[in-house]
Formats: C-alpha cells, sequence, structure tokens
C-alpha cells in the first residue's frame, strides 16, 4: 500500500509538473500578439465589433489566467471610423483551478483611462447598439420579439433544474482610474459628460460588506451645469436573493451653472438604501439631506418596480431662512414689500406618488408668522397640473406683494397733490369756489397677471384661512375655491368677513385672447366703508356700512386698463352713516338766511353730518358709473340726486336736492330760522372733485337757488291773490294761477 501510495504521488506530481511545464511552454512559446488579426475577425463576427488593439496582449495560463491589454478601441462594425470607446489599460486574472467549481477567485481588476463617447445621431440611433449582434443580424431589423429556437419556434423557458446555479464571485478589489463618459443626443440637443472618474473597491465577495468610493466631474450643456460628487458606502449583494445593499451611503459635492446663476450649490445626502429584486422594491432609510442652509430628514420606500413604481414616505425640513437658500442657488425672488419675509420656512409631510405625480399628505407647513396644514398634488408632472387643499391661521399678503413702483410713486404723488389742493381750496366752511373735477390717474399701469404661465396653468385650489391682511384690511373666516384650465381661470367661491360685515364674489378671467377678458360677482353686507376710503393723508370722507350687489366685466391686464374697461351695474345701501366734517347745516343755513335776507352771525361749528340710508344703482360705462335715483335720509331732511362717478380718476359730479322734512326746531343762527314756507323746498347741492373730500365737495347751487326763490316767490304772490279774492275765484282759476308762479 505504501509502494502504491508513493507510484501515486509521484503520478499527480508528475501531471503537475507536466500541467506547469506545458502552460509555461504555452506563455512563453505561444503569443497571442501573432493572432491580433485572426481575433479581430472573430470580434466582428461574433459581436460585430470593431476591436483595434495597438498595444500588446500580456498573459498568464496557470495558476492564474491573466490577460492584459493596453491601447484599444472599440467600434461598432457597422461604423468602424467611429470608436465609441478607447482603453489604455486593461488587467485582470483568474485563478484557473477554481473555474472548475463554477468560481471566480480574481486578484485585482484595473482598468485605466477607459474612455466612453456615445453618441445617438437626428434619427435616434446609438453608435453601440449595433455592438453585441452577430453582423448579419445587425444588418437585418429583427422581426420577432422572442427568441426563436432551431426549428424557428420560440425557445421555452428553461425549468428549475435547466437554469445554471449563478457563479460564486471572490474578486480582491476593482480599480477603475481617470475614465470618462461623453453621451450626446444630436436629435435632442443635449450632452452629458462625467469626467476623472475614479472608482475602487474592496474585496468582492457575495454576502460580504465591499467598501465602495466613487468620484467623478459631471456636466450637461442643456442647461449649462458643472458638478462634482463623490459616493462612498459598503455594498451587499445576494443574487439568490436578488438583494442588493448601499450601507452608510453619502454622495456628496458641489455644483454651479446657470440653473443656479452663479452661485455653488453644496450637497450632501445620506441613508441607507436597499433594493430587493424579489419583492420589487427599494428602500432608502435614514435619508439625511444638506443642500447649502437647508437641512432635512425622511425615508423613501418605492413598490411594483416591475409595474408602475409607487412612492411611499415622509420628508422633515428643519427651519431655515427660505430667502437667503433661495438666493444662495440662484433663483431671484420678486420684489416684496417687506424685505423680511420668506425669512423662516419649515415643512413637514408624508410623501406618496407615482413616476408621473407626487402627493404630499398631512402636510404641515410654516411660512414666517404663518401656519398652514393640508394636502399638496401634482397630479401630472408633464402638464404641471397642481391640486392644493391648505387650512391656515393667518396670512399678511402685504408682505409679499411688490412696493409701488417709480412710476405708480410718482402718479400717486401728483395726485395727492391734486387732492390737498382741492381740500385746500374747499376750506371748512363751504364758502369757496366748487372745486374743479380731478384730472390725475389714480390707477397703476404695471401688468398684474402672469399671462403664460395662466395660459399653461391646470390648477385646482381650496384655501381656509383664519385671517387675511389684505391692503392693511383684515379678512376673517376667508374660504377661497378655485380652478384654472387652458388659460380659464375661475374664482368659483370666495368668502370671508370684514369686522362685523360680510362678503362673497365670483370671478372669472379668460387668458386665452390676446387682451385678457375679466367678469366678477361680488356681494357686500354691512362692510365698514371708512377704512378702504382713509389714507395717511387724508380721513375717510364718509363713514358707515354698506351693502353691495354688482355685476362687472372688463378687460386688460392692469388696474389702469381693468378701471377704464370696467362696464356692469350695481346696486348699493349705505346705513348708519356719517358725512365727515360736512357742515351740511352750515350749507342749508346759508340758503335759507340768503331767502330771508339775512346774514349769518355764527362761524361754522364744523360738525359731523349723520344720515340714516344712502342708497341708489349704478350702470357702469367704460370705468364711469352714473347714478340718477340717489337717496338719503337725514334727521329732518331728505336728499335726492343724480350724477356720475368717474372712477378712473376717482371724482364725483352730482347735483343734489335737500328737502326740510317740517323740523321746526330752533337753529342756533336767528338767520338760519325755518320758516313754514321752507318745508317741502328742495333745496339745491352741486357736488363736484375728487372723491376725497366728500361731502366737502358739495356747495350750494346758485342757480338752483334762484329757482327756489322764484318759487317761493310765486306762492307768497298767490296767497295774496286767494286772501284778495276771496270765494269770488273758481277752483280751477286758483289752481291754474299757482301753476304759473310754481314754473
Amino acid at each position: 500500500m505504501k509502494a502504491l501510495g508513493k507510484i501515486l504521488g509521484l503520478f499527480f506530481l508528475g501531471l503537475l509538473l507536466i500541467i506547469v511545464a506545458l502552460g509555461f511552454a504555452l506563455t512563453h512559446l505561444f503569443d497571442p500578439n501573432d493572432y491580433k488579426d485572426e481575433i479581430r475577425q472573430l470580434a466582428r463576427d461574433k459581436a460585430n465589433l470593431e476591436l483595434t488593439l495597438k498595444g500588446d496582449i500580456g498573459w498568464s495560463l496557470f495558476p492564474w489566467l491573466g490577460l492584459e491589454l493596453t491601447d484599444a478601441t472599440l467600434a461598432s462594425a457597422t461604423t468602424p471610423q467611429q470608436p465609441f470607446a478607447d482603453l489604455r489599460l486593461l488587467g485582470l486574472s483568474v485563478r484557473v483551478l477554481p473555474l472548475l467549481r463554477k468560481e471566480v477567485q480574481m486578484s485585482d481588476i484595473r482598468i485605466e483611462g477607459l474612455n466612453l463617447d456615445l453618441q445617438r445621431d437626428k434619427n435616434g440611433r446609438g453608435n453601440w447598439e449595433d455592438v453585441g449582434r452577430p453582423a448579419a443580424a445587425a444588418e437585418a431589423a429583427p422581426t420577432a420579439t422572442g427568441t426563436a429556437g432551431s426549428d424557428g419556434a420560440p425557445e421555452a423557458p428553461a425549468g428549475p433544474a435547466e437554469r445554471e446555479q449563478p457563479i460564486k464571485l471572490d474578486i480582491d478589489s476593482l480599480i477603475v482610474n481617470n475614465a470618462r463618459i461623453d453621451y450626446r443626443d444630436a436629435r435632442k440637443g443635449q450632452q452629458f459628460s462625467a469626467e476623472s472618474i475614479q472608482l475602487t473597491t474592496g474585496a468582492i465577495r457575495e454576502g460580504a460588506s465591499i467598501p465602495v468610493k466613487l468620484s467623478a466631474f459631471f456636466g450637461t450643456s442643456q442647461p449649462l451645469l458643472r458638478a462634482r460628487s463623490e459616493l462612498q458606502g459598503r455594498l451587499r449583494f445576494d443574487r439568490a436573493l436578488k438583494r442588493y445593499q448601499l450601507e452608510g451611503a453619502r454622495l456628496s459635492g458641489e455644483a454651479s451653472g446657470e440653473p443656479l446663476d452663479g452661485q455653488t450649490l453644496t450637497y450632501a445626502i445620506q441613508g441607507e438604501l436597499l433594493v430587493d429584486l424579489a419583492a420589487q422594491v427599494a428602500e432608502w432609510n435614514g435619508l439625511k439631506l444638506s443642500a447649502n442652509q437647508l437641512r432635512a430628514l425622511g425615508e423613501l420606500k418605492v413598490r411594483d418596480l416591475d409595474k408602475t413604481a409607487k412612492l411611499s414616505g415622509g420628508l422633515s425640513i428643519a427651519p431655515l431662512n427660505l430667502r437667503d437658500f433661495l438666493t444662495g442657488i440662484g433663483q431671484p425672488l420678486p420684489p416684496m414689500s417687506d424685505a423680511k419675509a420668506l425669512g423662516e420656512f419649515e415643512l413637514v409631510t408624508r410623501l406618496s406618488g407615482t413616476p408621473n405625480s407626487l402627493t404630499l399628505d398631512e402636510l404641515q407647513l410654516k411660512l414666517d408668522d404663518s401656519s398652514f396644514s393640508g394636502q399638496l398634488v401634482i397630479s401630472d408632472f408633464a402638464k404641471q397640473a397642481l391640486r392644493v387643499q391648505l387650512k391656515g391661521d393667518r396670512l399678511d399678503l402685504d408682505r409679499y406683494l411688490p412696493p409701488p413702483s417709480k412710476e405708480e410713486q410718482g402718479a400717486d404723488a401728483a395726485r395727492q397733490v391734486e387732492v390737498k389742493e382741492a381740500v385746500a381750496r374747499a376750506g371748512s366752511n363751504g364758502s369757496s369756489p366748487l372745486p374743479d373735477a380731478p384730472t390725475q390717474q389714480a390707477w397703476s399701469a404695471s401688468p398684474l397677471l402672469p399671462i403664460e404661465p395662466l395660459r399653461k396653468l391646470d390648477l385646482q385650489l381650496a384655501l381656509n384661512l383664519e385671517q387675511l391682511t389684505v391692503k392693511k384690511q383684515a379678512i376673517g373666516a376667508l374660504e377661497l375655491a378655485a380652478k384654472s384650465k387652458a388659460g380659464v381661470l375661475t374664482l368659483e367661491s370666495l368668502r370671508g368677513k370684514l369686522a362685523d360685515g360680510s362678503f362673497d364674489a365670483k370671478a372669472r378671467i379668460d387668458v386665452r385672447p390676446a387682451i385678457p377678458l375679466l367678469s366678477l360677482q361680488q356681494r357686500l353686507k354691512r362692510i365698514p366703508l371708512e377704512p378702504f376710503l382713509k389714507s395717511e393723508e387724508q380721513p375717510s370722507p364718509i363713514k358707515g356700512l354698506l351693502d353691495l350687489q354688482a355685476d362687472l366685466s372688463t378687460s386688460g391686464n392692469s388696474e389702469k386698463a381693468w378701471v377704464d374697461g370696467l362696464n356692469g351695474t350695481a346696486n348699493f345701501a349705505l346705513a348708519d352713516g356719517v358725512l365727515v366734517d360736512a357742515n351740511l347745516e352750515h350749507q342749508l343755513c346759508r340758503g335759507i338766511a340768503t331767502l330771508n335776507r339775512k346774514v349769518p352771525s355764527n362761524p361754522p361749528s364744523g360738525k359731523d353730518t349723520p344720515f340714516e340710508t344712502l342708497q341708489g344703482s349704478l350702470v357702469l360705462r367704460n370705468g364711469v358709473a352714473s347714478n340718477d335715483d340717489l337717496k338719503a335720509r337725514i334727521p329732518g331732511l331728505s336728499a335726492k340726486g343724480e350724477g356720475d362717478l368717474d372712477l378712473r380718476v376717482l371724482g364725483l359730479d352730482y347735483r343734489v336736492g335737500v328737502t326740510i322734512e317740517g323740523d321746526r326746531r330752533a337753529m342756533p343762527d336767528p338767520a338760519c330760522q325755518v320758516n313754514e314756507r321752507y318745508v317741502g323746498i328742495a333745496w339745491p347741492l352741486r357736488c363736484r372733485g375728487p372723491l376725497e373730500l366728500g361731502a366737502k365737495a358739495c356747495r350750494l347751487d346758485q342757480d338752483g337757488l334762484g329757482k327756489v326763490a322764484a318759487k317761493l316767490a310765486g306762492n307768497k304772490l298767490t296767497e295774496k291773490l286767494e286772501e284778495k279774492l276771496g270765494d269770488k275765484v273758481s277752483p280751477e282759476l286758483k289752481d291754474a294761477l299757482k301753476g304759473l308762479f310754481k314754473q
């Protein structure tokens, strides 16, 4: 037995020496460089690949099957003059004996100077697409989707017994130095590049934690963008279970270019990544994101990878100065009245979505002093379809509106000068001449609506706010519902409260024509009028609670255009009103004193004049509101009038008749004693000037007063005739005489 064992040992030793000797002979006596043409032809025939080997082929056979290529280029055999890859060095080696056990044990794989130049022509065909198919198959377009067997029928999938077990991998490391990838699409005009690609790994073994480090410089042409990125982590994979993990992943770098307007974005993303192809699930847990000042935490999960992928997860953005962040990434902000607006921002939400949609559920948003909750949905990325449902506590919109432009400030200043001059000329006792009608435009000509974005906007909006501040007016319990589709923006409902009053409005904006068209239906109930008429320079000329029903239409894209083209109808009623510093009593006193042929002895008191109601209807034509049924009730008095409100310059021009309704109370000035003959007489007033003057724009109408005097004289003469004639004159003649003197 010992002799047999010795013989077998010598036999195997001899066999090993023969194999080593054969390997030595093959590697030293056989030179693969002598067969470059054959290798090239084989690549062309079997893979439709044009392989050019400029450098030497180095190789070894045993115990390592080694290969080293230098200065090689690759091209499709259909376009051999347009290489899509060139390689300075490729070195790898595999242990021979483990291959017999379907194990791949490799030393370091090293790739140096790999350049990939991938191009799509104007027809969308890539310069690499024919590679991997035999030349004959590349020339003929495929006519069947399945793979045919020898008899022309599709091959049946292999059964469990026929499936080969995966090859076991054991690689010491993978090193890629100074690689580059260029991609150009002539049809889309796009270009992408990745330069200075560096990849290093630890030992690659299935089920083990494999350190990975990848870095590169990336660039795009449309838009022009450059980025430096580095990825680190530990890769773990199990091909049998189809599970791939990147533990402790961290992607970091910097980016700059046209989208950032020359600014630099420094970013870092961390987390634990898992792809389970058996369950068709991908997860990113422990997500941490930073981008300049922005800090965020979250988790993401994608399921149904083999179908329409579905996203779920959560995201939390820590408080940050949104203004500084947006400015720091080159995103210009529109002018705002408050330079500190967008100073505070915070967001927490649940995420869900598909490749073409994204939903933010359970949204909690803080913006400056405002807090919101609700849902935000992008239902279609391609159509930019947006669905918003939000509830908030308060929002000061004035902070985010643009400040007045220089042109607007100049126009406003000119109008204020005109108003101040009118106020100064009007005085306080109504004895000055009638003010002139205003001429300065009261509205801005600056564009208000973003026409092009509105034409594309697909929006459904539902907004509820406890308080909204606009133009310094606090609106409570605001409810807004709006939608926009195909260039038509519809305000379905806008409700809210102002003080103890309320409003309800509907509107429609059509931006499809070159000049936008607008319509508005508005209902106001007991809305305080004073806050809308007063300013820092001028108090409100009138106070009261306004009821209004209006149905209006206009066109254009500025305040001026809207007012200039304003048409429609309106009915109004003002209750519990006050004519501020109106001196109406003094105006009437002067008229009565004139008829009494006396001079008022007391100076005007300047008291306000309260009234019970002020009502009427308006017909609007091109910015001018005509009112022919103005009615007002003041204790002891009533008034009727007609005239126009020129909304373009905020001016009024009215003729008003004030009638004493039998109030016999003694007046403070004897010259103004109300004679019984004056009861029922319509005392004429003319009101003209800026709306800001209010009742100060009214003067006693001297022409009308003359007619009143003539009427009173006629009445007195009629009375004397009746006394003298007595019963001698028939009633018909008396009526005729009265009518004559009342002409």
